[in-house]
C-alpha cells in the first residue's frame, strides 16, 4: 500500500512536523530511500485505533511503511488502512494478515480506566492481552511464516508498587494484579521469540498527550480551579511524550539489536505531585490544591485504584544504548509542546 495524500494528512494531524523526519530501517539498503511506489515493509497492527496505535500509524505512514490492521470490525481508517478480521476469543483471524505481514506491533488490550475492576472487567483486562498474543503466535507458528519482527505492549505496572526504587529492566515484575497482567502477556509474547522471531517489548510508562490518556483525567479538576494530588502524591509517575512512545516502537522495528524488554519511559519520572504541577505551569492554570486521600480512592475506586497510587520510578538507559534518542527531554518541555 503506498502513502496516500489522507495519510500524510493524519500523520500531520497526529504527530505534527516534528515527527516527520526519515531514518533508514536496518532492512533497506544504503542508499535507497523509499518512495511511494516502494514495495514497503507492511506493518500489522492491533490496537490500532486507541491513542498510541493511531499516532503510530500515521507516523509509519508517513515514513513510508504500508500499515494494516487487525479488528473485531472491518472499518478502514479514511479509506487508507487495510483492516482484517480477528476476534481472539473465538479464535478468529484472517490467515492473509500474517501472510501480508512484515513485522507486528501488538497494542491490543482493554482499558484498565473503564470502569471499577469487578472479576468481569479483570477477565476483559487480562484475556484482551494474552488470548490476541497467543492467537498471533499459534498462527505464526501454523503458518511458518517468516515474520522480520514482533514488538509487544506492555507496561510499567509489570513492576508494580515499588515506591522510590530506580527500576530497570532486570528488576522483578509485581504482585499486584496489573503486575499480573503485564507478567503473564509478556510471556506470551516471548512463545513468539521461542519461534526464532526477534521479539521486542515496550514497558509503556504514562503517555502524555491531549487527544486521550492520562493527562486529560488529570488536568479536569483544574478546570474548576482545584489540582488534587492523589494520595500522599509522593508515588512516582515513569511518564512519556506520545511522540516519543512511537518513536519507541518503530526505533524497534528499524534497530536489529533491539531485543526483549525496555522500559518505553521518558527521562527524570516525576511525583504525582510534580506531575501536577507541571501541568499548572504549562497550562497556565491556578489552582487550589487539595489531596485526593488514598483510603476514599480505594472505596471509590476499589483494587484500580492501585494503577494511580503505585509507583514506578523507571530508567531509560537500556534504549539510550541503542542509539535512541528522546525528543522531550523533560517533563516541563514534553507539557509545553502539548499545550502549545
Amino acid at each position: 500500500m503506498s502513502v496516500t495524500f489522507e495519510g500524510a494528512k493524519i500523520a500531520k494531524t497526529l504527530c505534527g512536523s516534528k515527527c516527520l523526519t526519515y531514518t533508514r530501517p536496518a532492512w533497506q539498503p544504503k542508499g535507497v530511500r523509499r518512495t511511494n511506489n516502494d514495495n514497503s515493509m507492511n506493518v500489522l497492527i492491533t490496537g490500532g485505533t486507541g491513542l498510541i496505535g493511531k499516532g503510530l500509524s500515521a507516523m509509519l505512514l508517513e515514513k513510508g511503511y504500508s500499515v494494516s490492521f487487525l479488528s473485531r470490525g472491518k472499518t478502514d481508517i479514511s479509506g487508507t488502512i487495510k483492516t482484517y478480521h480477528w476476534n481472539p476469543e473465538k479464535g478468529e483471524l484472517d490467515d492473509t494478515a500474517i501472510r501480508n505481514a512484515h513485522a507486528i506491533i501488538n497494542l491490543a488490550g482493554a482499558s484498565i480506566a473503564d470502569g471499577r475492576w469487578t472479576a468481569k472487567r479483570k477477565n476483559e483486562i487480562y484475556t484482551s492481552r494474552t488470548a490476541g498474543t497467543m492467537l498471533l503466535a499459534h498462527k505464526l507458528k501454523e503458518l511458518n511464516h517468516p515474520l522480520k519482527v514482533f514488538v509487544n505492549a506492555s507496561a510499567v505496572g509489570f513492576y508494580g508498587d515499588k515506591g522510590g526504587k530506580w527500576l530497570t529492566e532486570t528488576d522483578n515484575s509485581g504482585n499486584d494484579f496489573l503486575a499480573s497482567v503485564c507478567k503473564d502477556w509478556e510471556a506470551k509474547a516471548q512463545t513468539v521469540s521461542a519461534l526464532g522471531i526477534r521479539t521486542v517489548i515496550c514497558r509503556i510508562g504514562i503517555v502524555l498527550a491531549r487527544e486521550g490518556g492520562a493527562l486529560p483525567e488529570l488536568e479536569k479538576s483544574m478546570r474548576f480551579g482545584i489540582s488534587a494530588y492523589l494520595g500522599d502524591g509522593r508515588q512516582y509517575y515513569s511518564w512519556i511524550h506520545l511522540d516519543d512512545v512511537c518513536r519507541i516502537f518503530i526505533h524497534a522495528l528499524e534497530n536489529e539489536k533491539m531485543n526483549g524488554a525496555y522500559n518505553a519511559v521518558g527521562n527524570n519520572p516525576v511525583t504525582n505531585k510534580e506531575l501536577l504541577r507541571a501541568i499548572q505551569k504549562a497550562k497556565g492554570a491556578h489552582a487550589l490544591t487539595v489531596t485526593a486521600p488514598a483510603f476514599a480512592l480505594k472505596i471509590i475506586l476499589g483494587e484500580m485504584s492501585e494503577a494511580i497510587l503505585g509507583s514506578q520510578r523507571c530508567v531509560n538507559e537500556k534504549l539510550g544504548k541503542l542509539g535512541f534518542e528522546f525528543r522531550f527531554t523533560n517533563l516541563q518541555n514534553a507539557l509545553s509542546a502539548l499545550y502549545a
